[in-house]
């Protein structure tokens, strides 16, 4: 009886472990990378009926590449899917992202003093920013991307647009909390750097931490309380001609290669 629970246990986390990993890309161009990666397994592909043109062909002709089928619902279907009706075309691929992990798994494998650079989002909810940061943090040649369950564009399964590519190919790393990423991170001896727009330390200017995760609010209210309270230091990008800020992923793109400069550059990290 106890081996049986221990297997049951086993293949329980093996189920949770695989739901993680879950991710749903949108909008043709990221679903047609997705498809063209056959390493990456697609479990499902949603089409709106009313959507045509050439884009949504080719997904199709991919699909039947690869002897998937294409389920075509109705638009609202793919549009609470991806939780962005503006930016989906219509077409949904849910797939699984072996680069999905926990964050203190990843975190045991990278001890100090490793360098390390990672992008944290605390309350950014827009799918299509959420796969810009993440394509952002993977093109800087960037550590990963920490995105908590907790104010992530998550209905069950992770939802990004904006690139496949990024998504999958990138570590995206998973926790409860923004606030319990930022203590698994002080405790791994990680500098948890919040963005801001006001008088803040240039992030041009000065030494950055070795050791490094950069936070990122959404832009209508900027990092939340509890996470603020637990940012070691503070940086800002300046900005000119009465720019008063950017968007999250124009923030994020600006930090994820400042970073990379400062190291001399680098590959996304997948140990």
């Amino acid at each position: 009886m106890a081996v049986y629970r221990r297997l049951r246990s086993a293949e329980y986390q093996r189920r949770v472990d695989r739901d993680e990993r879950r991710v749903r890309v949108f909008g043709t161009r990221a679903v047609l990378e997705a498809l063209a990666d056959r390493r990456v397994p697609v479990e499902r592909l949603l089409v709106a009926r009313t959507a045509k043109g050439t884009a949504v062909e080719e997904v199709l002709a991919a699909a039947a590449a690869r002897g998937l089928r294409a389920d075509r619902v109705a638009a609202e279907k793919v549009h609470r899917a991806s939780g962005s009706p503006h930016h989906d075309q219509g077409v949904l691929a849910e797939v699984v992202a072996e680069g999905v992990e926990p964050l203190d798994a990843w975190l045991a494998r990278h001890p100090a003093p490793a360098p390390v650079a990672l992008l944290l989002l605390d309350g950014v909810t827009n799918p299509a920013n959420v796969g810009m940061v993440v394509r952002s943090a993977a093109g800087a040649g960037l550590d990963g991307t920490v995105l908590p369950r907790a104010g992530s564009p998550d209905g069950g399964p992770l939802a990004v647009g904006a690139s496949a590519g990024g998504a999958l190919r990138a570590p995206l790393l998973r926790c409860a909390t923004a606030t319990a990423a930022v203590d698994a991170l002080a405790a791994a001896d990680v500098t948890a750097v919040g963005l801001r727009a006001d008088d803040a330390p240039s992030l041009f200017d000065g030494d950055l931490p070795p050791r490094a995760a950069y936070v990122l609010g959404n832009e209508a209210e900027g990092l939340s309380a509890a996470v603020a309270e637990r940012v070691h230091a503070w940086r800002s990008i300046p900005l000119a001609g009465g720019v008063e800020s950017l968007n999250v992923a124009a923030t994020a793109a600006v930090v994820a290669f400042e970073a990379s400069r400062r190291r001399g550059g680098g590959t996304v990290g997948t140990t």
